[in-house]
């Protein structure tokens, strides 16, 4: 039998429902605009930094690798895990503040709020089959963009939302995974990113009890921080290693006490370590004033176009002018900010105020 004759007998999907999200979130749209969304600096400052993208691609390798040691759903993980971004608005969590701010300002008083734009993205807004909106995703994969790790509790949502999942229970043990590994890789390629830039060092860092310890790893391999390059490759591949290998030594007995809804976490000496080298990331990082200046020029470029567009609704795409004869403004509006990368929104903005 030639291959194309046994090719051609496969009458039906082969692959199992979660891997299909996975495939079906990869090949969207918004998936790919991800690659000019901002993480924390800017799409055009240079190749090196993380983008929406890159980060996605992160958290779904530290999921799977984590879903696979606790013998738990690899490619429910993988789906939630590329789709958990698909809702952020150009410039970041700036941008997404800014846009929810201009609808509250404008008496929208839903406003914008970047969870609840992920599942409306592969639910409504991604457009791929004739009868239907969205992408047409199993409930887990679904409820795993909503909620993340909590019950999820939003006066925004609509009643069917409330209907279909049950706000007040938690998610998958896959979701709940994702959530983590969205932490750890974010802390650790923030710090990447932010030493490569020069705007903080690891001396900066220092003040941190769970960097100290992952530096001390660094230098027992016999590399010195003049090695900057590997140096740093090797700090993250260490922080990285150490939440993962904690994660899982705290979590794997949890899994079986079927009485504990939060099975997946670390010791409490270890988070209290976390949530302080994320104050001095705030602090040092995210506060900085070249960050600070970037996200400014990003905020006034939402409330440009937020004004604009609201002002002369004919400068929306076809595709979401046609919505406002069944759709309120205000939302139509958000759905097409939201869906810009960071350089057309910027591009965009120049053009609609004449900085051409």
């Amino acid at each position: 039998m030639q291959a194309s004759d046994r090719f051609h007998k496969i009458d039906k999907d082969f692959r199992n429902p979660y891997a299909r999200d996975r495939d079906r979130i990869i090949h969207s749209g918004s998936f790919r605009k991800l690659e000019y969304k901002t993480q924390v600096f800017l799409n055009h400052e240079g190749d090196f930094f993380r983008t929406r993208l890159t980060h996605s691609i992160e958290v779904s390798q530290i999921a799977r690798s984590i879903t696979s040691q606790l013998g738990l759903n690899e490619s429910l993980a993988e789906a939630i895990a590329l789709a958990h971004d698909l809702g952020h608005t150009p410039f970041g969590h700036v941008g997404g503040d800014t846009l929810d701010e201009c609808l509250k300002d404008d008496g929208f008083k839903h406003g914008f709020e970047h969870n609840f734009q992920s599942f409306r993205v592969v639910t409504a807004l991604e457009k791929r089959y004739q009868g239907f909106d969205g992408l047409n995703l199993t409930f887990a994969t679904l409820e795993g963009i909503l909620k993340h790790s909590y019950p999820y509790h939003k006066s925004f949502l609509p009643a069917k939302i409330h209907e279909q999942f049950n706000l007040d229970k938690h998610p998958s043990f896959e979701a709940m995974i994702v959530d983590r590994a969205d932490e750890i890789a974010y802390t650790s390629h923030d710090i990447d990113d932010g030493i490569n830039s020069g705007i903080i060092t690891f001396a900066d860092l220092k003040e941190s009890e769970l960097v100290q310890e992952i530096l001390q790893k660094v230098q027992e391999e016999g590399i010195s921080e003049q090695e900057e390059e590997m140096f740093r490759y090797r700090f993250s591949s260490h922080l990285i290693n150490h939440l993962v290998y904690s994660l899982l030594d705290y979590s794997t007995p949890r899994l079986l006490d079927k009485e504990n809804l939060m099975p997946i976490g670390m010791e409490r000496t270890l988070e209290t370590k976390l949530k302080k080298l994320k104050k001095i990331l705030f602090q040092k990082m995210y506060q900085h004033k070249s960050i600070v200046r970037k996200m400014y020029a990003g905020k006034q470029a939402i409330i440009g176009l937020y004004k604009g567009l609201m002002e002369e609704e004919k400068m929306l795409p076809l595709f979401y002018y046609k919505q406002l004869a069944y759709r309120n403004k205000h939302r139509v509006v958000a759905d097409y900010m939201a869906s810009m990368s960071d350089r057309y929104a910027l591009k965009f903005y120049n053009e609609m105020y004449g900085k051409l």
